[in-house]
């Protein structure tokens, strides 16, 4: 049977919004970028939760060609967050935007967090890229830095999505999954496991969202229209995870 479609975006009479995210690990753009390209673009989305993004020589002029390409612009990291960062469309309006570097354990790679807080229609929402530790014992503390980044945001409804380097259940996953929706566990739609993409066998990439925020699907779009199966493989090392979500106004 094939997958019902998630719902376009639109902005509903009392103002709330139904919005698309995607989270994508895109490895540095070091793939076939016009394959990344025409998955993004033929998941229509608002958001683009990245990690990965380019973060050295010319790493700006690399995410806004991909940006260009899928027809979305930066909105906030890359470098400044080392790696995660958010592509939007021009739906959103923009109220504020915050990269975070988390504290450098030696001999690890730096971790951050690309945030900022948007708007869709009356719908105010804030939005986390973030990509977690290889490390075990790293990888949690930084889940509860998580946590704290988006209690402190000062919005009533909020998303957070990446790359855990976790499976659902492993003590960080859950962690995030207690607190929030874990939107593929709440609603799924489409394909389950994000890693890799040429043999998938884990789910270790998740978007997750506050109580309040409806969660219509959540799950890699295999069957999406637009998006090949050769294009998934050659266009990075991770499959995507796409949600619809319907934001109530604030």
């Amino acid at each position: 049977m094939a997958t019902v479609s998630l719902p376009n975006s639109h902005t509903e009479p009392d103002g709330s919004a139904v919005i698309r995210v995607l989270s994508y690990n895109i490895r540095s753009m070091r793939d076939d970028t016009q394959a990344l390209a025409r998955v993004i673009k033929a998941c229509a989305p608002d958001l683009v939760l990245i990690q990965e993004a380019p973060r050295f020589f010319r790493w700006r002029k690399k995410l806004a060609r991909l940006a260009a390409a899928s027809d979305l612009v930066i909105l906030t990291g890359g470098a400044t967050a080392a790696g995660p960062a958010v592509l939007c469309d021009l739906r959103a309006t923009v109220e504020r935007t915050e990269d975070v570097l988390l504290p450098l354990t030696p001999g690890l790679h730096r971790r951050g967090f690309a945030t900022a807080v948007v708007r869709f229609g009356g719908a105010r929402l804030g939005v986390t890229s973030f990509h977690l530790s290889l490390q075990q014992e790293e990888r949690y503390e930084q889940s509860g830095m998580l946590l704290d980044r988006v209690a402190g945001m000062g919005v009533e409804h909020a998303i957070a999505g990446g790359d855990l380097n976790d499976r659902p259940d492993g003590r960080t996953f859950r962690r995030l999954a207690d607190a929030f929706q874990d939107c593929r566990t709440t609603v799924p739609w489409g394909g389950e496991f994000t890693s890799g993409s040429t043999d998938p066998h884990q789910r270790i990439d998740a978007i997750f969202a506050t109580k309040g925020i409806e969660v219509l699907g959540c799950g890699v779009p295999l069957e999406q229209p637009g998006i090949t199966d050769a294009d998934l493989t050659r266009a990075t090392d991770h499959l995507p995870v796409l949600a619809a979500l319907r934001i109530p106004a604030s």
